[in-house]
């Protein structure tokens, strides 16, 4: 037999077509923030999906909170890494080294 409910993907981008005009009234500035939610939304489809029996509006903030909280745990990672590399006496770590000529600055 087929699915009884629609699967969390295709819940996902209907549940997003529905903020549709909400994004619209957004500033262009915060329109990239609104997608990036979504976009941690679909990161952790693939769980969300296992978890059918919950309310899908929560695994969908659910969703957004856990790539909301990897970000900031790789953002910390970073700056842990960065200051070792300071204390340590480098003068200028690899990744500012290479924004540094990504940029065109040398």
């Amino acid at each position: 037999m087929g699915r009884t409910n629609p699967t969390y993907r295709g819940f996902l981008d209907g549940y997003e077509g529905e903020f549709d005009d909400y994004r619209r009234a957004l500033r262009r500035r915060h329109q990239a923030d609104f997608d990036r939610l979504f976009d941690g939304a679909r990161a952790f489809a693939d769980a969300a999906g296992y978890a059918n029996h919950l309310d899908r509006d929560t695994l969908v903030l659910v969703s957004m909170l856990l790539a909301h909280e990897e970000r900031l745990r790789e953002q910390s990672d970073e700056i842990a890494r960065l200051r070792a590399a300071v204390e340590a006496g480098d003068e200028a770590p690899d990744s500012v080294a290479d924004e540094r000529r990504t940029d065109g600055a040398q």
